[in-house]
């Protein structure tokens, strides 16, 4: 069997691809990966020995604005992602048997798939882009909603025809182009009446979350055996366990001024500090040993070894801390990452900051609730229940290896 994975999106949204093409090949199948051109997706893919097939522009570019260029124009950008769906992955899904889109709105993979005969799943890492009357909707390109309207019900409806705005146009172009009808609403299409939910049941029950028929198959987690940098193995020996300090793919606002808040709270703490300098470009402010900086290193072996782990809350990064037993702070951006931040202080696996951006207070208080030991002894215990085999149950639901019933919820 031959599937293809495709994702536009950031490392958080391909790394979980790559876990599940590993364990897809590890049952027999053919596997290729549709992602963005970015060079550490390719690496990341290569280690694996999966295939990459670029589409789109640089993700890191576009977020980063590393791209000198006017700021970007979301009705392009999603016109040209459709396009790139309808050339790019469709030439990639020939021959195919099964093709699963994550990402940002993949709005012309199901037209593909539809096209091509072939089975078409559309795969979410957390529920807060499927309509609901339990939350909002989450802000997208364009005017905002209307402040009167209070509804749930009807900003979902506003979100659709949003949705239709940026990208129906483009898509009904290419649709007719190949003999397929219009589209009236094009995110409930993309998304189907049974849309997947990678992510672990523990940290991420969504049955309150959505009405949707949703299949939660754990999170798709890959494997990492890396040995880590014999500089930071050396750091890490030459004293207590450090405070890491990382916010992966978020650009971050005023980015020195948040690792400056970061270091000084962590030192108040009496702790030694690791930096992460990700996609913000943290970077150490003096050259005390105390601190060190890394680049892109694994994590799954890293956060056995700190004292706590203070991050963004993507959920790719909340899963790897949570099955390490390390304590959190999250300090959420945007989008799912305040939700993960509040299941992981419900849990009692560490603290939610109140907010993006950082003070010294502010991260002070809530690393002096991940930094107890009571916090310490329920991330570990709590380590214990996070599922490990989210790719295989994906795995043999696409492979048709096991029957259709649900996998189970819980751990």
């Amino acid at each position: 069997m031959r599937v293809l994975l495709m994702s536009y999106g950031s490392r958080g949204d391909v790394e979980p691809l790559a876990g599940l093409a590993v364990q897809l090949r590890a049952l027999g199948a053919e596997v290729r990966v549709c992602a963005p051109p970015d060079e550490e997706f390719a690496a990341l893919l290569a280690g694996v020995g999966v295939p990459l097939v670029p589409f789109g522009q640089s993700v890191r570019a576009l977020v980063t604005g590393a791209t000198p260029a006017s700021p970007p124009d979301p009705f392009r950008i999603a016109a040209e992602l459709v396009a790139a769906h309808f050339d790019t992955v469709a030439a990639a899904a020939e021959g195919c048997d099964v093709l699963v889109a994550t990402g940002l709105m993949p709005a012309g993979v199901r037209s593909v798939a539809e096209k091509l005969g072939i089975r078409y799943v559309y795969a979410c890492f957390h529920p807060f882009e499927l309509p609901s009357p339990h939350y909002l909707p989450s802000p997208r390109p364009g005017r905002p909603f209307p402040p009167e309207v209070t509804d749930n019900r009807v900003l979902w409806d506003l979100d659709a025809e949003k949705v239709n705005a940026l990208y129906g146009e483009a898509l009904n172009t290419h649709r007719a182009s190949i003999g397929l009808p219009p589209v009236d609403n094009v995110r409930d299409h993309v998304f189907t009446d049974q849309p997947w939910m990678a992510a672990d049941p523990v940290l991420g029950p969504w049955q309150e979350l959505t009405d949707l028929d949703l299949v939660q198959t754990g999170a798709w987690i890959l494997p990492d055996e890396r040995p880590l940098p014999e500089e930071l193995e050396a750091f890490l020996d030459a004293g207590t366990p450090p405070v890491y300090v990382g916010f992966g793919s978020m650009p971050m606002r005023a980015p020195k001024d948040a690792a400056q808040v970061a270091i000084e709270a962590i030192r108040a703490h009496g702790r030694r500090v690791l930096v992460s300098r990700g996609w913000a470009d943290l970077t150490l402010i003096d050259d005390r040993d105390d601190c060190f900086a890394v680049g892109e290193v694994n994590h799954q072996a890293l956060f056995r070894r700190v004292a706590a782990v203070v991050h963004h809350g993507g959920a790719g990064t909340t899963t790897t801390a949570a099955r390490a037993g390390a304590p959190q702070v999250v300090v959420p951006q945007f989008v799912d990452q305040p939700y993960w931040a509040g299941r992981v202080a419900e849990l009692g696996i560490g603290a939610a900051h109140d907010g993006p951006t950082p003070t010294f207070e502010s991260l002070s208080a809530a690393l002096r609730t991940a930094l107890t030991p009571e916090t310490r002894t329920r991330a570990s215990a709590v380590a214990g229940t996070i599922r490990t085999d989210g790719t295989t149950v994906a795995a043999k639901l696409l492979l048709g290896a096991v029957s259709q019933e649900r996998p189970p919820m819980t751990a």
